[in-house]
C-alpha cells in the first residue's frame, strides 16, 4: 500500500503542502498548467531553513491578474472561479470542498452567511493557487492512503483583520473541530502562528488518518515543503512517498463501565443501540460485584470523535454514573472486503457473502461466512449449519 505521510511539527501552510509534494516528484508543469486558468503562474525556489533544503511556493499573478486586482473577492466569486476554471472534475471537486470548510469556518466564526464573506485579492490568489495546486499534486501522486503525524499549532497571539487573536486562529480551530485530526499546542520556544486555515483544511480534505507516531513505512521518497516564516526550528513540512508493511492501524477508544441494575434482555438491547450509534464493537461479560452482587462488565470499542457520545448514550441507556475511559494508542486491523460466492450443495446453488480480511500487502488473512446468509442456506436446504458454513469457506481460494 503505497502511501503519503506528513509531518507537521511546523505546522502546514497551503504552500508547505504544495511544496512537499512538489518535491516527492510532482511535475511543476501540472501545477503550473492547472493555475493559469486563474492567470497565475508558479514560482518554485530551493531554500534553507535551519539547514534543510525545501521547496518554496509563491503564486506571482500574470498581467491579466493584475489588470483586474484591486478589490475582494465574494464566497461566490471564488467557487464560481473554481467551477468555472474547465478543470478536470476531480480538481474541482476536491478543491471546492477544501474551500468550502474555509467558507464554512469563516462564516461560524463571524456569524454570517457564506455568501456575505470576502477574501482580500493577494490573499483569494493564493488560495485558489493552493487548493488547485494542491489538489492536482495529490491526484498526480495518486497514493493508497495519505496520512498524518500531530501538527504542531504554534503558540501566542496572530493578529487578523478583527484584531490579536489567540493561535490557532479562530477559523484554523473551527476546520479541525469535526476531523479526526490529531494536533497540539506549541512548540514551546515558538511564539508564532503555524497551522493556517488553508493549511487545516487541505490536511483535512485529504489526510485519511493521524498517527501518533511515524507508521511503520519502507520509504521510497523524502520532500520538504519551506514556510515563509524564519523561525528557531526548521520551518518545513516534511512528506515521506513509501510503502506501508505491516497491518492498518485504526486509532480507537475503549469504553468500560460495571452495571448491576441490568437484566439480560436491556443487554441485547444495549449491544443493538450502541452498534446502531457507531460503535466499533461492543463485549458484555458476567462479573461478580462488590457485596456478592452480579452484573456485566460492558466494553466498546470506538473512534476517538465518537466516545463522548458513545458514553453518553451508554449512561441514558444503563443508568451507569461512569464511563472509564481505557489508555489504548490504537489497534492494529486487517484490510476488510466483501465478497460473494457461489456454493452448491445437495445439487443445488446458492449465493453466499464472504467477509474477507487481508493485510497491507494483500495476503488473505481470514475468510468468514455471513452468518444470516449461511443460516439461511442451512435451512432452505435442511442442512447443519457448521456444514453450510465449512462448505462456503472452502470455495474461497487463499491467493
Amino acid at each position: 500500500m503505497r502511501a503519503v505521510v506528513f509531518e507537521p511539527f511546523s505546522g502546514a501552510a497551503g504552500d508547505m503542502i504544495l511544496g512537499s509534494l512538489l518535491a516527492l516528484g510532482v511535475k511543476e508543469s501540472k501545477i503550473a498548467d492547472a493555475i493559469s486558468a486563474f492567470n497565475l503562474a508558479l514560482e518554485v525556489t530551493e531554500v534553507e531553513k535551519r539547514g534543510i533544503m525545501a521547496k518554496q511556493v509563491a503564486f506571482v499573478p500574470t498581467r491579466a491578474a493584475a489588470e483586474r486586482s484591486g478589490s475582494d473577492r465574494s464566497y461566490t466569486d471564488m467557487r464560481h472561479a473554481l467551477e468555472q476554471s474547465g478543470l478536470p472534475e476531480p480538481v474541482v471537486q476536491h478543491a471546492v470542498s477544501a474551500f468550502e470548510r474555509i467558507a464554512q469556518a469563516e462564516a461560524i466564526v463571524h456569524g454570517i452567511p457564506r455568501d456575505k464573506i470576502t477574501f482580500h485579492e493577494l490573499g483569494a490568489l493564493d488560495t485558489l493557487g493552493d487548493l488547485v495546486g494542491s489538489a492536482v499534486a495529490f491526484l498526480a501522486l495518486n497514493p493508497d492512503t495519505i496520512l498524518s503525524t500531530p501538527i504542531s499549532l504554534g503558540t501566542g497571539f496572530v493578529q487578523i483583520e478583527h484584531g490579536c487573536f489567540p493561535v490557532p486562529a479562530p477559523a484554523t480551530l473551527e476546520i479541525l473541530r469535526d476531523t479526526a485530526l490529531l494536533y497540539r499546542g506549541g512548540p514551546a520556544v515558538l511564539d508564532a502562528e503555524l497551522l493556517t486555515p488553508t493549511g487545516a483544511a487541505l490536511l483535512a480534505q485529504f489526510v485519511e488518518r493521524s498517527e501518533p507516531a511515524f507508521p511503520q513505512v519502507q520509504i521510497e521518497k523524502i520532500g520538504y515543503g519551506a514556510g515563509t516564516q524564519d523561525l528557531p526550528v526548521p520551518n518545513v513540512l516534511r512528506a515521506s512517498l513509501g510503502t506501508i508493511t505491516d497491518l492498518s492501524r485504526d486509532l480507537i477508544e475503549v469504553l468500560e463501565t460495571n452495571v448491576d441494575n441490568v437484566t439480560g434482555e436491556m443487554v441485547g438491547n444495549l449491544i443493538e443501540v450502541l452498534m446502531a450509534e457507531g460503535a466499533r464493537d461492543v463485549a458484555v461479560a458476567p462479573v461478580l460485584m462488590k457485596k456478592g452482587r452480579t452484573g456485566y462488565l460492558i466494553t466498546v470499542i470506538t473512534a476517538p470523535q465518537d466516545a463522548a457520545r458513545i458514553a453518553q448514550r451508554l449512561m441514558a441507556e444503563t443508568g451507569t454514573l461512569g464511563v472509564r475511559v481505557m489508555q489504548v494508542k490504537h489497534r492494529f486491523v486487517a484490510d476488510r472486503e466483501e465478497a460473494h460466492v457461489k456454493v452448491r450443495l445437495k445439487g443445488v446453488e446458492r449465493d453466499v457473502r464472504v467477509k474477507i480480511g487481508r493485510d497491507a500487502a494483500g495476503q488473505v488473512l481470514t475468510v468468514a461466512a455471513e452468518f444470516e446468509d449461511a443460516k439461511r442456506v442451512a435451512r432452505e436446504l435442511n442442512m447443519p449449519l457448521k456444514a453450510v458454513l465449512k462448505a462456503v469457506e472452502g470455495t474461497f481460494f487463499y491467493t
